[in-house]
Parts: structure tokens; sequence; C-alpha cells
């Protein structure tokens, strides 16, 4: 049991992002006297409070990646053995599923529509008609930055105590930009998720909100490898003085 805690505390936390990122996000489209400004900022928040409520009670377990795209990144820059890496993504992709079933169970109980779960989307799916080639490159865009901030911040201990609010304030203002655009994915289980249930044109695009997520985080890390190596190979050094001392 002991070693498959940290897949059900990602399985946990992932479960956690999708219902309340994805359940607000659907339930404040539907508040008729909200604004779209306003609708945009309360589903950010709530993302990036479901970020803060799962660092600061899984982190110590899995380290809350909640999203196959920063555990590519770790695997990448080898903080993740391939093992937890395969590990991670399973519970977190299964999370997703409990998450969003969780959400439409909710929505059947209501007079609400149940043909929302917070899919992603490009076109006529997406609220200022983003195009396929526009919203490749805003998840690549948006992903890079939010995993390039948790790779940095995540690599100092005098930042572990902040590491979680830090992560969730990127991800709120990552959110404010891409709503708008895709619906925010940066993360493929969030994404796959309520498209395998939804189906149809969501199941269809959902392609685009996997591979360009990935593909940004591999930037990122491939990007902190390049610029942060210095500084990495630094600290090894100073820990080594420090054990001989």
């Amino acid at each position: 049991m002991q070693k498959y805690k940290k897949y059900i505390a990602e399985f946990i936390g992932t479960a956690i992002l999708v219902l309340f990122g994805c359940g607000v996000a659907v339930l404040t489209g539907t508040i008729s006297f909200m604004t779209p400004a306003a609708n945009i900022l309360i589903t950010s928040l709530a993302f990036g409070f479901a970020i803060i409520a799962g660092a600061y009670t899984i982190g110590k377990i899995s380290g809350c990646h909640v999203n196959p795209a920063v555990s590519l990144a770790m695997l990448i820059s080898g903080r993740l053995s391939l093992k937890d890496f395969c590990g991670y993504v399973v519970a977190q992709i299964a999370g997703a599923f409990a998450g969003s079933g969780l959400l439409y169970a909710i929505l059947s109980s209501t007079s609400l529509p149940t043909n929302n779960l917070g899919a992603n989307g490009f076109g006529d799916y997406s609220a200022t008609g983003l195009s396929m080639v526009g919203a490749i490159l805003v998840e690549l865009i948006l992903t890079f930055v939010f995993v390039y901030v948790i790779l940095n911040v995540t690599a100092r201990k005098e930042q572990a105590n902040i590491a979680g609010i830090i992560i969730a304030i990127t991800l709120t203002f990552v959110h404010m930009l891409g709503i708008a655009l895709t619906g925010t994915s940066v993360n493929p289980a969030r994404s796959l998720a309520p498209a395998v249930l939804l189906g149809g044109e969501a199941l269809g695009q959902v392609w685009v909100f996997i591979v360009a997520p990935l593909a940004g985080a591999a930037a990122a890390a491939c990007t902190y490898k390049l610029l942060n190596a210095e500084y990495d190979e630094e600290k090894k050094v100073v820990r080594k003085v420090v054990k001989k001392k």
C-alpha cells in the first residue's frame, strides 16, 4: 500500500482539480447576471485555489503534479522515474474521469444541461473563434510558462513553503488569458475526460489539448535544463561540501 500512496494522491488531486475547476466554469456560465469578465476571473481562481488545496495536502506525498504535462517535464528534468511517470499519468487520467463523472452526476440532478463539462475547444467551440493553429500556439505558450515556473520554484528548498502559492497564481493568470481562447487546458488529463464523456466534436478536437500541452511541457523542461544547468551543478557542489564538513 505504501508504494501506491503517491498514485492515490495524484488520483484524488486531479479529481478535485477537474471537479471544482470545470464545475465552477460550467456553473458560472449558467448565471445570467455574470459578465464574461467575472466568469473568467472566478473560473481562473477556482483552478488556482484547487492547486493550493492540493499543494498543501497531497504535495508532500506525490508533489501534486495532477497533470501529465507536469509529470513529463519532471521526467525530462530527471526528477521523476519512468515507472513513476507511468503511474502518475494513469492515476491522473483516472482522477480526471472521476472528477468529470462526479460533475456529470451533479449536473444530472439539477435542471441544467449536461452537454458542457468544461471541455476545451477551438473554432466554433472557442468563445473567440480561435483557429486550430491558434489553439496549438496558445496551449504551447501557456503550458510552457506554467511548467517553467513549476520547475524553477520547486528546485529551491528555500521556496518550498510558498511554491504552492506561486504555482497557483501562475495557473490563475494562465487561465485568465486562455479561457476566452481555448477554455485553457495546459493539462491533457483535464481535457481528455470531459471530451470522452461528451463525445462528438469535443472528442474530435481533444488531440490538440493533449499534444500541445505535452509539447509545451517538454520545451519548458529543455529550456530549464539549458538555462539552469549551471545553477543546479553549483547546488550539488555546495551540498557535497556541506556533507563533508
